[in-house]
């Protein structure tokens, strides 16, 4: 098994860190989803507390990755591509970061604004970002919301890019990422 990034693929520590963020991104939106039909009351206010500590591990582990990627010198060789879909990807892999950061920043910020702490899985509170303010805490609840959207979609043109290189493109683009595969020299 390979641990660190090579021009063929991506090591066992960028796969753990992708795909870890990729399931807790999902998770979070079936434990959000779950508390709509909760009645107010303690089972709901855990609930909403799972999702804040899975947040924030969410936001830790991106952190990670990236630290990750610049210490293992980045990703494996570019896949032989046209100029603008090589600018695509990058724009993309780009937007990706920067909404997988926002999302647990802007959940921090809303909790904050409401006055409410973030807990993390009860061992320790994160500090209280800004003073209490409804209205902001309101603003913020939507700003969370939408990009959460905003992330779906754009992951799922990542997704949809990554079929198009194995299927259509039969490059090694999907294969790099893929869980317990190797790919070609790698």
């Amino acid at each position: 098994m390979q641990w660190r990034n090579s021009p063929h693929g991506y090591g066992a520590v960028a796969k753990f860190l992708h795909w870890s963020i990729v399931i807790l991104i999902i998770s979070q939106y079936l434990i959000i989803e779950s508390t709509e039909e909760m009645a107010d009351g303690p089972g709901k206010l855990e609930t909403i507390g799972l999702h804040k500590s899975l947040g924030m591990l969410i936001f830790g582990l991106a952190l990670v990755r990236i630290a990750w990627k610049l210490a293992s010198g980045g990703k494996p060789g570019p896949v032989p591509m046209p100029g603008p879909q090589r600018i695509a990807a990058a724009a993309g892999h780009g937007l990706l970061y920067l909404l997988v950061l926002a999302q647990p920043l802007t959940g921090w910020l809303m909790s904050s604004y409401g006055g409410h702490p973030t807990s993390f899985f009860g061992w320790f509170d994160f500090p209280m970002l800004v003073g209490e303010n409804h209205d902001t805490h309101e603003v913020f609840e939507e700003v969370h919301e939408a990009l959460f959207f905003t992330m779906v979609g754009v992951a799922a043109l990542h997704a949809l890019a990554a079929l198009y290189h194995h299927f259509v493109m039969k490059d090694h683009s999907l294969r790099r990422m893929l869980p317990f595969v190797q790919t070609r020299g790698g």
